[in-house]
């Protein structure tokens, strides 16, 4: 028995200029810039959410700009199991986490549980 849940969405920006695309989807999304810290500030800005409901980041990436998914899980491989069962496919492992790619085409990720609300808000899977 494992749970997952939905952490949020990753805007995925071809551009040169993160700040840009940060105040655009921060200006859209009625959030605030936060700068991360270190090496990840370089290409990450986090979208405050007050309420903690969801992640959401602008990232500069070299592919056409699109929205990714994020989960979140107690157990990676379980829930990696568990998505492949449904059609998923391994694209490639990063880190701590899985970039998967559903059989409709879009790439998510799975990550290790990031929220404080993961255990009230999960779905547990047998």
């Amino acid at each position: 028995m494992h749970r997952s849940r939905l952490a949020g969405f990753i805007v995925d920006c071809q551009t040169n200029d993160l700040a840009a695309a940060s105040r655009f989807w921060a200006g859209a999304l009625g959030r605030a810039v936060r700068a991360l810290p270190g090496v990840e500030g370089l290409s990450y800005s986090a979208l405050d959410d007050p309420h903690a409901r969801l992640h959401v980041e602008v990232q500069l990436v070299d592919h056409p700009s699109r929205v990714h998914l994020d989960l979140e899980t107690d157990d990676l491989e379980a829930e990696v199991c568990r998505l492949e069962a449904l059609g998923a496919k391994r694209v490639q492992q990063v880190r701590d986490f899985w970039v998967l790619e559903a059989p409709t085409g879009q790439c998510f990720c799975v990550l290790p549980v990031q929220s404080p609300r993961f255990a009230e808000e999960a779905t547990v899977w047998p």
